[in-house]
This record gives structure tokens, sequence and C-alpha cells, in this order.
């Protein structure tokens, strides 16, 4: 035999063995509100609710975010969002005071490692390179 009980705001409802051997008769009324909606709403607008966004547009820096996002989404310079770079400057900037929410992409790292593989690479054939003359000269001695 079920039963409901309330808690505060909460409504739990408990169940029994027997409540579960046959299948539910209830039905969840359609609604329009759970329709999976994309970044740009049907209207053209943006859907700012989108978890596609990632949280951006709620974040310390949501303001500027959505000011740069929506400056590119109805921008019709070209190329597209040209007239937006001082909103996204202003975003990152934002950006910036905020390291441990907004981490600065591996990309610079791995673009310092790869300048620092390739010199260290460059030099490694310098001392090939002088070693082998070393090799040569001993050899016609």
């Amino acid at each position: 035999m079920s039963y409901c009980k309330d808690f505060g705001k909460d409504k739990v409802i408990f169940v029994s063995k027997e409540d579960h051997e046959t299948p539910s008769k209830v039905s969840l009324p359609h609604s329009t509100d759970d329709e999976v909606q994309g970044l740009i709403l049907p209207n053209g607008e943006i859907n700012w609710s989108c978890p596609c966004l990632g949280g951006m547009a709620t974040g310390p820096c949501g303001p500027e975010f959505r000011e740069a996002f929506s400056c590119f989404h109805y921008s019709t310079a070209e190329p597209k969002g040209s007239d937006c770079i001082e909103k996204f400057q202003d975003m990152q900037e934002c950006m910036t005071k905020y390291p441990r929410l907004y981490p600065v992409d591996d990309d610079k790292e791995l673009l310092d490692d790869n300048t620092k593989n390739d010199s260290m690479s460059s030099s490694n054939t310098e001392e090939n390179q002088s070693n082998t003359d070393k090799e040569r000269t001993t050899l016609k001695q």
C-alpha cells in the first residue's frame, strides 16, 4: 500500500512491492517548455539557458559574454562579428580577473613546449653535425 508524506516543499511517495508489479497508469502532460531548445530559438533569439553555453552566460563575466555573443549573433558586418572586437576584448579582460573559473587554454603551453622542442631539436642537430665533422677530421688523420 502506497502513501505520501510531505517534507516542507517536497512530497515523498512510498510504494510497496505490489505497487511496482503492475504497470503505471500515470500519464504526464505534454509540455512545450520541456522540448529541447538549441542555442538559437525558432524566433531567432539567443537561448541563454542552453546547456551548450556551459554556464558562460551566468558567471561573473556573464554580462560581457552576453554582450559579445549578442553582438556576434546579430552582426551584419563582413566578416561576421568584425564589429564586435571591442566587446570580445572586454569579455577577455573580465575572464583574466577570474583565472580559476576561466583557465587559459593549454594551447599556449603546447606552443611553448613545441618551440622549446624545436629549438632543442635544432641544437641537437647542430651538435650532431659538429660531432660528424669531428669524426670526419679524425678519420682523415
